[in-house]
């Protein structure tokens, strides 16, 4: 019996999320994890209600505590190629493969389910599913500590733009640093904020 996202014994659940389709750069980062059945601590919620410590925190719990777990991205040039839906998919799709476990329940953050190759059986899109099943809860911190870090890398190549603050979000700073400097190498060509810099610099 399968309850509002808990598994018993029996079920081992996958949960996946992302984080990352907003921002004007930078990949998509995507998670997946399983927490396993003897799981049992309770905060688990969505790394959107965390500090950056406690998610911190919380991330150091899950890599350490859970039955499996894997990170995977696709790239700003996938981003750019694909489009940001079939990137974010891709991303999860590769998040899946890399568990070392096969899940009885794959349970996917939103209204989308991406391709599981190989998994024969129940998958379900949850919409609010980082507040509502644990696995996604976890998968959601996994991923945004994961993409964080990757913005701070961002950050150090190119200083400029202010990555440490915003993540790549369009706050009135990135789009204002945009429009100053050009886009830098990681900046998604496709999207619109992005584009008019690009027109603006030739």
């Amino acid at each position: 019996m399968i309850e509002g996202g808990f598994s018993n014994s029996a079920v081992l659940v996958a949960g996946i999320d992302e984080a990352g389709r907003g921002p004007l750069a930078g990949p998509v980062v995507a998670a997946a994890v399983i927490l396993g059945p003897a799981w049992t601590w309770p905060g688990l919620r969505d790394s959107k209600e965390l500090s950056p410590a406690a998610r911190e925190a919380a991330a150091a719990q899950i890599r350490a505590g859970a039955l499996d777990h894997c990170i995977a991205l696709a790239t700003r040039e996938e981003i750019d190629r694909l489009n940001i839906l079939r990137a974010t998919m891709l991303a999860m799709e590769r998040a899946f493969a890399g568990l070392r476990h096969a899940p009885a329940l794959v349970e996917v953050d939103g209204n989308r389910l991406p391709s599981l190759p190989g998994h024969g059986g129940e998958a379900r899109a949850v919409v609010g599913g980082d507040r509502l099943c644990p696995a996604i809860s976890a998968a959601s911190i996994l991923a945004k500590v994961h993409r964080d870090a990757l913005m701070l890398e961002l950050h150090a190549a190119y200083p400029g733009y202010g990555f440490e603050r915003h993540k790549g979000y369009p706050t009135a700073d990135h789009v204002a640093a945009l429009q100053r400097f050009g886009p830098c190498p990681e900046h998604r060509r496709s999207f619109a904020p992005v584009r008019r810099a690009l027109g603006a610099s030739a």
